[in-house]
């Protein structure tokens, strides 16, 4: 009896299989998805992904499908089938359709270590709420009466910290990132530069969210976070990933840390004067917040805050380094403010910043070729049409804003450091769906103002104060000589440097 029976359920079990495999081919055709492969299963292409990105070219994952297949297609990331799109108006329709047709959905390697109450992951009015509420802390406003000061400070206070000769490699063990940690970020000259401006973000941040100066505590709490970023583009499996369970340890430790400031800020709110920073905002909203809510928050910030912005600041000087004209022209430019300074170490004004024009050409550019975001994770809510395709409901979209931002169809010589483009009227001009590289609707990135302040500071104060040039890298040590500017302080209380300038210098 049994021996007649178990053929029965295996053909029970074929022909519900069959039936299924027919509706999803019936469904896929008359859906009309984007071409594309599915690659390998569970890991789809999500492999060939990730060894992309830790490579200094990251390029020809997308070329290829591109060129094969046309500006929207069809892979398989992590874990899901997605809808890749390298258009710039199927992307801005992604972005302005946020809560109508699609919805926030990041892959488990992101949602896991930032947490469920993270503002990447918050959807309807509690995102809107608190997007607001994020922005109120970086608008232009608080940058000119309060940030400023504060981020010129901190510039100042890591550029001190130089000794006249520094190891790169040394720097870069300091920092504690490896090659190929999915920043762009690999070579060893820019280790030093990310080890310098990651302190620098990371402090500036810690100290709006938490009002909290530089010292051993921020310092234990910034290598934690280097961990926990490395396990963003990761498969989410600790069991094969060294990787992914290292970041998965070092988010516990950083969200104990801020939990313990939190409970102490709660004490302290009913005895002191409140805060005017992010957490006091947090404690103050009357929407009763958990412990772990304002965690979850606050670490997805200073990723936020710190990742980006120092990556970017670390890539600027990466590519002037490599465009001298660029270079000698920017430091005119901020040579002559500092020229109306009566002293070197006189803060930096808002009207200053404002008369940084070739400076935001420079901005601009990095922010278009180095693309910091890369690109966006969304999840369609209902089946949807465009450009002839159809993407079904339930299923994940990227859009890539890097894949636009480096095709040679919207920029010319796209792949090219060129910050004077944005003086001509064609690119500065150029549709907001083509330049997105803080993302665009109700997402826009909250911060996108301050990242720009604060990487224009950046390069004032190391333009007026050192001069980096690379050569031929033969050795395996290279020694970067930095030789601080002879400063004079003429007669007529002018400060000017002298010609004289300080070196940053790799040397064979």
């Amino acid at each position: 009896m049994a021996s007649f029976i178990t053929p029965l359920i295996l053909l029970f079990i074929s022909a519900i299989f069959l039936f299924l495999h027919r509706r999803s081919r019936y469904r896929r055709l008359r859906l009309r998805l984007p071409p594309g492969t599915l690659g390998l299963p569970f890991a789809g292409e999500t492999l060939q992904l990730i060894s992309a990105y830790k490579t200094d070219n990251p390029e020809p994952f997308i070329d290829h499908r591109v060129h094969r297949y046309g500006p929207i297609f069809t892979t398989h990331l992590f874990g899901e089938p997605t809808v890749f799109s390298a258009d710039p108006e199927t992307n801005r329709f992604i972005l302005l359709n946020e809560g109508k047709l699609f919805e926030c959905s990041y892959p488990g390697s992101i949602s896991n270590l930032l947490g469920k109450h993270s503002l990447l992951l918050m959807k309807g009015s509690l995102h809107k709420r608190m997007h607001s509420l994020t922005m109120s802390f970086a608008n232009s406003s608080i940058i000119k009466d309060h940030l400023l000061v504060d981020i010129d400070r901190l510039i100042r206070l890591n550029l001190d910290s130089w000794s006249d000769r520094i190891f790169l490699m040394e720097e870069a063990k300091k920092c504690d990132l490896r090659d190929g940690n999915g920043t762009g970020v690999g070579d060893s000259d820019s280790m030093v530069w990310y080890n310098v401006s990651s302190s620098i973000t990371f402090e500036l941040t810690v100290k709006q969210l938490m009002s909290f100066d530089p010292g051993e505590w921020t310092e234990t709490l910034r290598k934690e976070y280097v961990l926990v970023i490395e396990g963003f583009f990761t498969l989410p499996l600790p069991l094969f990933s060294t990787t992914y369970r290292r970041a998965i340890k070092a988010r516990t430790k950083v969200a104990e840390a801020l939990t313990l400031i939190v409970r102490e800020r709660r004490k302290e709110s009913a005895k002191e004067e409140k805060k005017n920073d992010m957490l006091g905002a947090l404690l103050a909203s009357g929407n009763n917040f958990s412990d772990e809510e304002i965690v979850d928050f606050m670490l997805a910030l200073l990723v936020a805050g710190y990742e980006t912005t120092s990556t970017i600041m670390t890539l600027a000087v990466k590519f002037l380094t490599e465009t001298p004209l660029a270079l000698a022209q920017l430091k005119e430019e901020h040579d002559q403010i500092r020229a109306k300074k009566s002293h070197p170490e006189e803060p930096l004004e808002w009207t200053d910043y404002k008369s940084m024009a070739f400076t935001q050409c420079v901005v601009n550019e990095t922010l278009r070729v180095a693309n910091i975001i890369g690109g966006i994770f969304r999840r369609a809510m209902t089946d949807i049409n465009i450009k002839g395709y159809t993407i079904p409901k339930g299923w994940r979209v990227f859009a890539s804003f890097r894949a636009v931002h480096l095709n040679p169809d919207h920029y010319k010589d796209a792949r090219t450091f060129n910050p004077w483009r944005w003086q001509s009227n064609s690119e500065a001009t150029s549709p907001g769906n083509v330049y997105t590289p803080f993302g665009g609707g109700p997402r826009l990135c909250p911060g996108y103002e301050l990242a720009r302040v604060v990487l224009s500071v950046f390069l004032h104060r190391t333009v007026t104060r050192y001069r980096y040039c690379t050569k031929p890298k033969t050795q395996k040590r290279y020694p970067i000589i930095v030789k601080r500017r002879e400063e004079s302080k003429p007669s007529n209380q002018t400060w000017k440097g002298k010609e004289e300038e300080s070196e940053i210098e790799i040397v064979d």
